[in-house]
């Protein structure tokens, strides 16, 4: 299930992503990991999150971050929840493209909890996106 956190740049996003995270440790028996384009805002996350800089792989288009959240799913099977944030910085920006990647993550993490920050307003989403809010 994806689960979006929606807003401009600078509208908090990042922070409610966080306390979710910290937030929910308490409550999962699995693993939670988090993937970020900058891990800049990331040291509030408590240490047993599984931190993830997607720059550190040169992860650069949609369809590459799709082949890596793959990725780490397959290598983990006791991952619960997956945090993304700043996912619309990995690619295009393109919000048509941002709707078919949540569609195929969604289809690999049906039994997972995966919350992705998207800086945009939601008046501007396709309903492609609309339906994970």
């Amino acid at each position: 299930m994806i689960k979006l956190i929606v807003g401009a740049k600078g509208s908090g996003k990042t922070k409610q992503m966080i306390d979710m995270i910290n937030e929910n440790l308490a409550k999962v028996n699995g693993n939670i990991v988090c993937i970020a384009k900058s891990m800049e805002s990331t040291y509030n996350i408590n240490a047993s999150v599984r931190l993830i800089d997607v720059d550190e792989y040169k992860i650069d288009t949609y369809e590459r971050f799709y082949g890596f959240f793959a990725g780490v799913l397959a290598g983990n099977y006791d991952i619960e929840q997956v945090y993304v944030d700043g996912l619309m910085k990995v690619g295009e920006k393109d919000l048509d493209k941002l709707g078919d990647l949540m569609e195929k993550m969604d289809s690999i993490s049906e039994d997972k909890l995966v919350v992705v920050t998207v800086s945009a307003d939601e008046e501007a989403l396709p309903e492609s996106v609309k339906k994970y809010l």
